[in-house]
């Protein structure tokens, strides 16, 4: 896919795996965010990370298909089925609920969610907006736990 980058221009061979049937629907999205050129660092598949969750966060690559449990869980995440998406982590981070966070370069944003800052998803924005025009909530409305990033077709 095309994006716009947080360099203010766009961005060819954008990459995410995702299950065959909702591509139509997520690039449809993605189209979406384009157009309203809402920027994205990076979108490469986690085959470039090995699989690790961790180090694609680390280089906030925004991703989907991930064969990995759900976080704190022994379940599969909605991400080993091509359902999910996490989408510039960095600038929306996993904020347990304790409050804290796993990646330290993510600090800026995990306690002030400014709309200011490019690519920052904030409740109703539209980027909220658009996964939830396919039936996709987006894990900032969690209760307790705030996963920022993540859009998906369940809780």
């Amino acid at each position: 896919m095309t994006y716009w980058g947080f360099d203010k221009k766009a961005h060819e061979g954008g990459k995410l795996v995702i299950n065959a049937k909702v591509a139509q629907k997520i690039a449809g999205v993605f189209e979406k965010l384009y157009k309203d050129r809402y920027p994205i660092d990076k979108m490469v598949p986690i085959d470039e990370y090995k699989g690790d969750d961790f180090d694609s966060i680390e280089a906030n690559n925004t991703s989907a298909f991930n064969c990995r449990q759900a976080t704190g869980s022994s379940g599969w995440s909605r991400h080993a089925y091509g359902m999910a998406i996490d989408l510039n982590p960095c600038q929306n981070p996993y904020v347990s609920t304790s409050g804290t966070i796993a990646h330290p370069s993510c600090k800026k944003y995990y306690r002030t969610r400014d709309a200011k800052d490019p690519g920052v998803i904030t409740a109703g924005d539209d980027v909220v907006k658009a996964f939830e025009s396919i039936g996709w909530k987006w894990g900032g409305y969690w209760a307790g736990t705030k996963d920022y990033q993540h859009f998906s077709d369940s809780r």
